[in-house]
C-alpha cells in the first residue's frame, strides 16, 4: 500500500504520526536548513525526528535565482551541495526532494527567455546530480501561473525535460496546480509514468474533504496510469490537530490503491 503523508515542519512530526500520517514531508528552507551569518546553509537544530523522511518540499529560497544566467552556476552548485548534504542526514535512501520554488525559477524580467530556460535546465541538472551523489532524487513540480512563469503544467514539465534531454528527473503531480491550470485529468493519467511524487489538497487549498475538488478522480488518474508512490497532503490548516486525521481518512478513501 502506498504511503499517505503530510507536508509539515519537522517539529510537528510526532503529532502527525500520532494522527495517522505514514510520514511527514518537511519543508527544506527555514526548517530542515537555515542560513548562517555568512550566507551558507546548514542543518537546522532540532529534536531528533521520529524517523527519516521519505520526501522534502520547498528546496530553494524564493529569492535564489535558478534561471538568471547572470548568476554564476558555481553559486547554484554551492547551494545545492550545502542543502542536499544537510537533507541527506535526515532523509531515507532515495528520498524525493521537490523542486518547486516558483519565484526562484521564474524567468527574470528583461532577460532573454531562451537563455533563462537554458540556465534553469542547467540548474536542474546540477540539483539532480548533487542529489544523486547523496542517494536522493530530485522531482520537478509544475506550479500554477500565479506562482511562476516557467513550467505550469505536467505536460509543460515533461516537454521541457525531453527538450533538454534531462533524464532521471520525474515530475510532481499536485492537484492544486492541476486544477488551477485546468490541466485535464486525462493528461495526468497519460503522464503518470513520469510522475515521481504527488501532492493533494481540496478546493481553495483546504484540507481534503472540506472542498469540492475531484480527489478520487485525480488519484484514479494517477493509479490507472501506473503511479504507485506516496501522496502528501499540502494544504492550509486551521488546526492540524483536529483536521489531519479526517483529511488522511478522506485521501485514503479516495485512493484506489487502498481498495
Amino acid at each position: 500500500m502506498p504511503g499517505h503523508g503530510v507536508i509539515l515542519p519537522r517539529h510537528q512530526e510526532e503529532l502527525a504520526l500520532s494522527l495517522g500520517a505514514d510520514y511527514v514531508e518537511p519543508p527544506v528552507v527555514g526548517n530542515v536548513i537555515i542560513a548562517d551569518h555568512d550566507g551558507d546553509w546548514q542543518l537546522a537544530a532540532a529534536d531528533e525526528p521520529a524517523r527519516r523522511a521519505p520526501a522534502f518540499a520547498v528546496l530553494v529560497p524564493k529569492d535564489f535565482p535558478l534561471s538568471d544566467p547572470a548568476v554564476p552556476i558555481s553559486t547554484v552548485r554551492r547551494y545545492f551541495d550545502q542543502a542536499l548534504t544537510a537533507i541527506a542526514t535526515v532523509a531515507e535512501p532515495d528520498a524525493a526532494v521537490v523542486l518547486g520554488s516558483g519565484r526562484s525559477r521564474s524567468l527574470p524580467e528583461g532577460c532573454d527567455p531562451d537563455r533563462a530556460r537554458d540556465r534553469f535546465a542547467e540548474s536542474l541538472v546540477t540539483a539532480r546530480d548533487a542529489a544523486e551523489r547523496r542517494g536522493l532524487r530530485i522531482v520537478l513540480e509544475p506550479l500554477n501561473r500565479n506562482e511562476t512563469n516557467l513550467l505550469t503544467t505536467i505536460e509543460e514539465a515533461a516537454t521541457f525535460l525531453d527538450g533538454y534531454g534531462i533524464e532521471r528527473v520525474s515530475i510532481v503531480a499536485d492537484l492544486f496546480h492541476v486544477m488551477s491550470e485546468a490541466e485535464p485529468l486525462a493528461t495526468v493519467a497519460e503522464r503518470a509514468g513520469r510522475i515521481g511524487h504527488a501532492h493533494i489538497a481540496d478546493s481553495g487549498r483546504v484540507p481534503p474533504g472540506q472542498g469540492g475538488w475531484p480527489l478520487r478522480e485525480f488519484l484514479t488518474a494517477l493509479r490507472s496510469g501506473g503511479y504507485r508512490g506516496p501522496v502528501s497532503i499540502e494544504c492550509n490548516w486551521r488546526d492540524v490537530a483536529t483536521e489531519l486525521a479526517e483529511a488522511l481518512a478522506t485521501v485514503r478513501a479516495a485512493d484506489p490503491a487502498v481498495d
